[in-house]
């Protein structure tokens, strides 16, 4: 558990936490919860995500659940209105849900359309739809509210070979629309049967693209809301045991969301914002961070 000497929040501080029926999801939901907080766990299948959210209230935990994909739009406002209606206002929100089908090692890009437009577009589109709900800092230049995007080191710019790509995602004066124009040019190249030589990530390639996006988008967003009190970060879990590894890795979704759960919940004054934050296993790991 955190140390209740350094506790700036309490049962009244929303987090939102999505593709939380399982995994890494479930797993941050169960710790934010474990340390007082109100959880919103979100699954697109309504009965998991049910049975996940009765399964933690069964232990005393504060947690809600409600329906949500984020890879379509109609779902997003659906729930937004709900949460609107239900909640009114958040702290923290996790974008965790995501989707990939390969084989560890495989590499297809047979589905990349749905992996950016959940990966990616979900995410993006969902923070901006509650942006204008996250709850005033009690004090400025206090980054109370936070937004925490989980995200893989595959998704760094070293994957990628084509300079022009990096380049475009390396500028300090990065837009938004910059990014949706590296992700078309992708898919295009996809369609085309062109990505290889193109110089895209070799691994993992259209999830590692999604990562890559919603890296930079991360860094473009917390450029942007400087000054506010939302800070906004990525955050890798590292090589986890979850059915998206089909049960490998170093370590468990229990150790990558104790990692979390300690960055998310670091005092206002100790938290930065436009970082990209490597965990692994919370006995052996420490949170470390570099620039996005």
């Amino acid at each position: 558990m955190i140390s209740s000497t350094r506790r700036w929040w309490s049962k009244e501080t929303v987090a939102i936490v999505t593709g939380a029926n399982k995994g890494i999801g479930f797993a941050f939901a169960k710790r934010l919860a474990k340390e007082g907080l109100t959880v919103i766990l979100t699954a697109r299948d309504f009965e998991r995500g049910r049975r996940a959210a009765q399964e933690l209230s069964a232990q005393g935990l504060h947690v809600h659940f409600l329906k949500l994909d984020v890879s379509d739009p109609s779902s997003i406002n659906t729930f937004v209105s709900l949460f609107r209606m239900k909640f009114g206002a958040l702290d923290i929100l996790v974008n965790n849900a995501a989707v990939s089908f390969n084989e560890l090692n495989e590499n297809s890009v047979k589905h990349a359309e749905t992996v950016i437009k959940t990966n990616f577009y979900g995410a993006k589109l969902l923070t901006q739809a509650l942006l204008p709900m996250f709850r005033p800092s009690p004090s400025p230049n206090s980054n109370s509210s936070r937004i925490l995007n989980i995200s893989s080191r595959l998704g760094s710019l070293n994957k990628l070979k084509n300079p022009k790509i990096k380049s475009i995602l390396q500028s300090e004066n990065l837009l938004e629309q910059d990014i949706e124009g590296v992700v078309s040019s992708f898919l295009e190249h996809v369609k085309k049967g062109t990505w290889e030589s193109e110089g895209w990530p070799e691994l993992w390639t259209d999830y590692a693209v999604s990562k890559l996006a919603l890296n930079a988008y991360t860094r473009v967003l917390a450029k942007r809301l400087e000054g506010s009190n939302i800070s906004v970060n990525c955050f890798c879990p590292g090589f986890t045991q979850t059915s998206m590894t089909r049960g490998k890795g170093t370590h468990t979704a229990e150790d990558a969301a104790n990692v979390g759960a300690r960055l998310l919940l670091l005092p206002p004054e100790e938290l930065p914002t436009g970082k990209f934050f490597l965990g692994g296993s919370s006995s052996s790991t420490s949170v470390v961070n570099s620039k996005l």
